[in-house]
């Protein structure tokens, strides 16, 4: 691995991220490097009939990202990383983190993976996603599925 001055770490909010925040407050250290945070709410309209309102979409998507900021401060919390740079983003998680990578210069991503395989494999993973899509380099920490 490369010099690293500029770090985004994705988040989830479940039991898996104590590795993966650990991994990248490590590396921030060892790298005298900013450590910024994003966690991605995916648009609920697409895991719902189109025959639902747009109105209750956005209510519930605006009730998720209220709810992800709120999360999101209990975790820098817990980490020490009150001082961080943090973003709640709605979207499509592997291109909004991506494009807020490529907005704020960040030379390292460093997200979870599950290691799924056989159809998760196939259906893809936002890892891999971003992993092809980034122009900076991208660490896939392994996380107990």
């Amino acid at each position: 691995m490369g010099e690293y001055r500029h770090i985004l770490l994705t988040v989830d909010f479940n039991s898996d991220n104590q590795k993966v925040v650990e991994r990248s407050k490590a590396l921030a250290s060892q790298n005298n490097a900013r450590l910024d945070v994003i966690h991605v709410v995916e648009y609920t309209s697409s895991m719902y009939p189109a025959d639902i309102p747009l109105s209750d979409d956005l209510a519930m998507d605006n009730y998720l990202v209220d709810q992800a900021k709120r999360d999101m401060q209990k975790l820098l919390g817990k980490h020490g990383l009150e001082q961080a740079t943090w973003f709640v983003e709605l979207g499509i998680p592997k291109h909004e983190i991506v494009r807020v990578a490529n907005e704020q210069g960040v030379d390292l991503i460093v997200l979870g993976s599950h290691g799924r395989h056989g159809l998760q494999l196939l259906l893809g993973s936002t890892a891999n996603a971003v992993l092809h899509l980034a122009k900076c380099d991208v660490l896939a920490v392994r996380v107990q599925s």
